[in-house]
């Protein structure tokens, strides 16, 4: 029951992830903000593309905070969000099985195992997550994939 449980926590954080080509808010350490797509983070440099400013590479130690852009530009309601999916895939017995086959998948098993990527999960860590090697890797499986779609189809 434990691995299940954490299985929702990490497809509720991956539903924050796959929804990435959202336009977020970029807060610098020197109060200006960017509004802008994430396009990638790699080493500590965030990818961000944004109407305003084109395609720009932001040094993460620059970042303060980043946030969901709604319309009206305040921070998204995230809970609500990750509620929202976690019904959806509760509600679908086939993501439910292909959720369930997840907990054989080694790399899977890789990431329960570890203590700094469980952690930033349950905090709801992101940029933690993102720059996760182990994470990406397993985000980007075919496995998990074939999830994403049939939840977002």
């Amino acid at each position: 029951m434990k691995s299940f449980i954490l299985i929702l926590i990490f497809l509720a954080a991956f539903a924050t992830l796959v929804n990435g080509a959202e336009i977020r808010e970029i807060e610098l350490t020197d109060g200006s903000v960017i509004a802008g797509e994430i396009v990638s983070l790699s080493g500590d440099v965030y990818t961000v593309r944004s109407a305003a400013l084109g395609t720009i590479k932001i040094e993460e130690s620059k970042v303060r905070a980043i946030r969901k852009k709604t319309a009206t530009g305040a921070p998204g309601d995230l809970a609500g969000q990750i509620k929202s999916f976690q019904d959806k895939i509760l509600s679908n017995p086939e993501i439910m099985t292909m959720i369930q086959s997840l907990q054989n998948d080694p790399d899977f098993q890789a990431i329960l195992q570890d203590p700094e990527i469980m952690k930033a999960v349950q905090n709801g860590d992101i940029v933690s997550l993102l720059g996760n090697p182990k994470f990406m890797n397993l985000l980007n499986s075919q496995a998990v994939q074939e999830i994403k779609n049939k939840t977002f189809k």
